[in-house]
């Protein structure tokens, strides 16, 4: 866990991912996660199904999409941890958030079971970085053409839905 601690500094990724990591608190992406976790699970689980069918404006996405999109984009960016981490050279491709939200149909879903999705891939997502040895965390590889450390995807995973709830929170649940 030592390999952890610390904030990524800017040469470990592309300024396109400031935004996700300055919206984590603290040195240690892990538990950023699980404090959203124990903050977001009783939220969620507070929303009635129906309302989470509805759209903030017209071409927005459902609650479930946002919710499905977390999920869907926590797991892309835990793979390329774990890629990095293993020291696999080759470089991975970026993906289209929209047409992964489009192909998931997320909102044919029940709510308790993205739910239960949500959780199942955090807790897989913790368990991978946990398990880490200290010296992947600065290993570093390239997906979408951008470089990036393992810390920082950590870092950009924690910083990601930390987004995307506080979209839900600021224009679904007001």
């Amino acid at each position: 866990m030592a390999g952890m601690r610390g904030r990524p500094d800017e040469k470990e990724f592309d300024a396109y991912f400031a935004a996700y990591i300055g919206k984590v608190e603290g040195d240690d992406p892990l538990a950023a996660m699980e404090r959203q976790m124990a903050e977001w699970l009783p939220v969620l689980e507070g929303i009635a199904p129906e309302r989470t069918l509805e759209r903030y404006a017209p071409g927005k996405w459902t609650m479930r999409e946002v919710l499905n999109h977390i999920a869907d984009t926590e797991r892309v960016f835990a793979f390329r941890g774990l890629w990095f981490a293993r020291a696999f050279a080759s470089e991975l491709p970026g993906f289209d958030q929209d047409v992964g939200v489009v192909g998931a149909k997320a909102d044919a879903i029940a709510w308790p079971a993205l739910i239960e999705e949500f959780k199942r891939v955090r807790a897989a997502t913790v368990m991978l970085f946990e398990h880490l040895p200290a010296e992947a965390w600065m290993r570093a590889g390239v997906a979408n053409q951008k470089k990036m450390t393992v810390r920082a995807v950590a870092f950009i995973i924690a910083g990601h839905a930390e987004h995307h709830l506080g979209m839900l929170r600021d224009r679904y649940l007001k």
